[in-house]
């Protein structure tokens, strides 16, 4: 068991939550589809690598994402990057070269070992793997070439290389066999203690295979092709054993490389990241989001029912709630599209929805007619027995661009946040959960945070406020001297979810707080956890 799981147990237990639930400093994206390219999606970034070598090869990343290295085949060097935000490719920046020419004058595969003290490179060239020590760690500058070990035998054209963790196992792609080849290393790190074991051709998927990732337990495994333009997933019955492997499914990335050469899939499969050869870039790829483009292909708003076993989703293009039912609560892997109700009597661009702790009133807002609009359900939780309840409150007056609302749980609050103002404003309700009964009390500037506010939450407590926006591509975090009064807000910080959302448009958080939900640009719902990552 975990230690985040012990931890979670043990104050279970004890009836308290664990220190870091609504902190989104420990929050990480968590893909539940398990890494299925068939959930891809091009993330929108890129950055382009032809100033320092055009026609680039492989590509890698640090694990904490914060650096990026590119093998140029014109510079026949290794090209190292900073990235402002971890993860997120467009933030790159130039940093220094390394030149491996005097080993390879065609480097191809690029690999570190996990701690940065080791660098590969494999050559078509030479038809060999080049190990390098690094006495910086990650810093290629400190690169000193130590030995290498011929591939010849299994592959005259290599391109992709990969290493199992450990380091004890080493995999080969190449255009020669338009296979991948398996090497046991007897000295974990050491190229040559290595030995030929198997191979397992991908010919019947891609006939010039060019780059080879694993996530990191070894039970997927991805081969970049050049032929087909695309990413082809293998499922590994035994881990880290490709005589095991069998084919999935192919992503095509065509719409961004005719001439895809590098990949790099994230160890947790959260993304991937493809280089084009003629394009000099490379391109950004998120997978594990829940697509619900048949239903809504402009959401803007979602919610769960209390006990995660429902969800919904409202937005512009069909102006609607759509009711999803989940099998297994939370998991949003498990969401089954279920029965909709037609909002667009009351408002025709719908952007938040906000329901009743007990699920008998549904709250939406909108931008077309900037108010807040009150809906009574006979069955708790059933959208198709919602019945507008005359009930309305035009927000105009403080903001005309409305993006979404919550209530205090007692339903003596109710929190508007907006697109004009980029702001929050409070309303004080006399008669709990009747809109009409609403005033105007307060706002706040949110603007210093986030210029374009699509989605707010609070903690049960009211001692802290998130607000997400397209702005900053993130949830902007606030602490609250006085619960639930936004005035004494002040920031904590940003969790960027840019990387699985250039410009998210709605927020939910899990009642316990170890869990939130975002909708993405890509008419997708991405699954986050609150947790140290262990």
């Amino acid at each position: 068991m975990s230690n985040v799981n012990v931890v979670m147990n043990q104050a279970a237990a004890a009836g308290v939550a664990p220190f870091w639930v609504w902190d989104l400093s420990y929050a990480y994206y968590d893909p539940p589809f398990g890494r299925d390219l068939s959930t891809a999606i091009y993330a929108g970034r890129l950055v382009f690598v032809g100033a320092q070598s055009s026609n680039p090869a492989a590509v890698f990343f640090k694990p904490d994402g914060t650096k990026m290295y590119v093998t140029g085949s014109t510079s026949d060097s290794v090209h190292e990057y900073d990235l402002s935000t971890p993860w997120a490719s467009n933030t790159a920046s130039y940093l220094q070269s390394f030149s491996v020419n005097a080993q390879e004058t065609s480097p191809r595969g690029l690999f570190f070992k996990p701690d940065g003290t080791k660098m590969y490179i494999a050559g078509s060239g030479t038809d060999a793997v080049y190990e390098y020590d690094l006495s910086t760690a990650w810093d290629i500058s400190t690169a000193s070439y130590l030995q290498n070990f011929s591939v010849n035998a299994q592959e005259t054209g290599p391109q992709g290389l990969a290493f199992k963790p450990d380091g004890t196992k080493m995999y080969i792609t190449g255009t020669i066999g338009d296979d991948v080849n398996e090497y046991d290393l007897s000295t974990a790190w050491d190229v040559t203690t290595a030995s030929y074991l198997q191979n397992f051709s991908v010919s019947g998927q891609d006939i010039s295979p060019q780059a080879i990732s694993f996530i990191s337990d070894g039970t997927k495994m991805y081969v970049l092709g050049i032929v087909g333009e695309d990413v082809n997933e293998y499922t590994l019955g035994t881990a880290w054993d490709i005589s095991t492997a069998s084919f999935v499914r192919v992503f095509s990335v065509s719409a961004q490389t005719v001439t895809p050469q590098g990949l790099f899939v994230r160890p947790a499969g959260e993304g991937f990241y493809v280089s084009g050869r003629t394009s000099d870039r490379v391109y950004q790829y998120t997978m594990g989001q829940l697509d619900v483009s048949a239903e809504e292909t402009n959401p803007n708003g979602i919610s769960f029912k209390t006990d995660g076993t429902k969800m919904y989703i409202v937005g512009q293009s069909g102006d609607d709630v759509n009711e999803y039912s989940l099998s297994t609560p939370w998991d949003i892997a498990t969401a089954s599209y279920s029965k909709v109700f037609d909002i667009g009597s009351q408002e025709s661009t719908p952007e938040g929805i906000f329901f009743k702790p007990d699920g008998t009133k549904m709250y939406i807002v909108g931008s077309g007619t900037d108010a807040v609009y009150e809906y009574d359900l006979s069955t708790a939780w059933d959208v198709s027995t919602a019945s507008y309840s005359g009930n309305s409150l035009t927000v105009s007056g403080q903001d005309t661009g409305a993006t979404d609302l919550f209530f205090k749980p007692d339903g003596t609050k109710m929190y508007v946040v907006g697109l004009a103002g980029d702001d929050v404003n409070e309303y004080n309700l006399s008669t709990a959960w009747n809109i009409s009964t609403a005033s105007y009390s307060k706002v706040f500037d949110s603007s210093v945070q986030e210029t374009a506010p699509r989605g707010i939450s609070f903690k049960p407590d009211g001692t802290r406020m998130y607000v997400i926006g397209s702005g900053e591509d993130g949830i902007s975090e606030f602490t609250l001297d006085t619960p639930w009064d936004v005035s004494t807000a002040s920031y904590v910080g940003l969790f960027f979810a840019g990387n699985e959302a250039t410009s998210p448009e709605a927020l939910f958080f899990k009642p316990d707080g170890t869990q939130f939900f975002i909708v993405t640009n890509f008419d997708a719902v991405a699954s986050y956890t609150i947790a140290p990552q262990t």
